[in-house]
């Protein structure tokens, strides 16, 4: 299946897809359905997104091979003033990652969780942290990528893999 599908760094103008990403992540339940301007538009989620690009974030995006995206895994370094759900430390990014739910299970989380971490490695960073749902079945995926957890909190968890 990996050939259905290419990754390509993310740019200025993804924003609203990585948006949309978001919005797949906090509803990654069967069903999930609380709606994008409610996600997007509270601080929780909208800090992950507010000014895509700024100056320290980077992405990569998958899409199919007619073009169309299908999901986004990308980094922000948040300040310990407005702390993300997976915030371990200043300077350590945390990294979202979002994928259609037709695309699971395909490839496509791995591939773009793989992607970033290496860029984030050649970019000088020792950590990247992520926060997940305890019952979400990524947490597989990010166990098997070299993600440990590091904080329990109520409902889920920060991850934390070395990069060096």
């Amino acid at each position: 299946m990996a050939s259905s599908f290419r990754v390509r760094p993310a740019v200025p103008a993804d924003g609203s897809f990585l948006g949309d990403m978001v919005v797949e992540a906090a509803n990654w339940r069967q069903g999930g359905a609380r709606p994008r301007h409610e996600v997007i538009g509270g601080d929780e989620h909208g800090r992950y997104v507010a000014g895509w690009m700024r100056p320290g974030d980077a992405g990569f995006v998958a899409e199919t091979a007619a073009g169309e995206p299908i999901g986004a895994a990308w980094y922000r370094l948040l300040p310990r003033s407005d702390p993300g759900f997976g915030y371990v430390g200043t300077g350590v990014p945390e990294l979202i990652i979002g994928v259609k739910p037709i695309w699971r299970a395909h490839g496509v989380g791995r591939a773009l969780l793989q992607r970033l971490c290496e860029h984030a490695r050649t970019q000088g960073y020792a950590r990247i942290s992520l926060s997940v749902e305890r019952d979400n079945f990524a947490t597989t995926l990010y166990r098997s990528e070299g993600f440990a957890v590091t904080q329990r909190g109520p409902g889920r968890d920060t991850m934390v893999k070395l990069l060096r």
